[in-house]
């Protein structure tokens, strides 16, 4: 089957030198990026549910940029104010840097990994050297942090819901004729299921493309047939796969 429009479940990316615009032009087909999933902030009335008083904790660890927003977002709407003493340990530098959005930048305050996770060597240093302070680790409603490095490193931390992952409902006037389908997380293979119901029904002629083993997983589980997946190691990104796919769809179409 040949290839013409593909759905990317990705916001667009804001530089026009990513490599989907250079594979659209080089396989001459429609890319589209809509994310079958979106973040959505708890409420303050559902966080107090949760009976934890930001006010008491003296630290944040953020994973991600929605934790910095909504945790600002709540202080906000819960009116705690967030003193100038508090710590903040961040696993990237982007999501460092991204504090400026809502506080003066000072090194002495910020501490941050390179490696994007919780076990990164810098990140628990700097959490060692501040194990006297009081942590809160806002999260979303599904995420996979293992903290166990927290606790063997003896952190006092609380971890707090404060988003959730939610389908992004594709309305009656919005068109499904795509040829491809990439997915980068389970919760968009569910959304799918549940926007479409009756997808992978009978022949399944929509390809689906994945990143992730459990994304992959996802999609067996749901009882669809996947296509191509990333990272291998002939191809560790998306983009890479998709690309050798493409290509493999050609040969196979001027071989016949």
């Amino acid at each position: 089957m040949k290839i013409k429009k593909i759905l990317v479940s990705q916001p667009k990316p804001s530089s026009e030198k990513s490599p989907y615009f250079d594979i659209a032009q080089k396989h001459g087909v429609e890319i589209i990026f809509r994310p079958f999933i979106k973040v959505e902030g708890l409420t303050a009335k559902e966080f107090r549910h949760f009976k934890i008083n930001l006010a008491d904790y003296t630290a944040v660890i953020f994973t991600a940029r929605h934790a910095v927003d909504h945790f600002f977002r709540l202080c906000e709407e819960t009116r705690v104010n967030v003193p100038d003493t508090m710590r903040y340990f961040c696993t990237t530098e982007a999501i460092a840097l991204y504090l400026q959005k809502y506080i003066v930048y000072r090194k002495r305050k910020i501490s941050f990994g390179t490696s994007g996770k919780l076990d990164d060597p810098q990140l628990l240093q700097a959490l060692a050297k501040n194990h006297k302070e009081k942590f809160l680790f806002p999260v979303s409603d599904v995420h996979k942090d293992n903290t166990s490095v927290l606790t063997d490193n003896k952190i006092d931390f609380t971890k707090a819901v404060m988003y959730r992952t939610v389908s992004n409902d594709f309305t009656n006037e919005e068109p499904f004729d795509y040829d491809l389908l990439l997915f980068f997380s389970p919760q968009g293979i569910a959304s799918l299921k549940k926007n479409f119901p009756g997808f992978g029904e009978g022949e399944q002629k929509v390809y689906i493309g994945t990143f992730g083993a459990t994304t992959a997983k996802a999609v067996e589980d749901a009882g669809l047939r996947l296509d191509l997946h990333a990272p291998t190691k002939e191809t560790p990104s998306m983009t890479a796969a998709l690309d050798l796919f493409l290509t493999n769809l050609e040969k196979e179409e001027e071989a016949k």
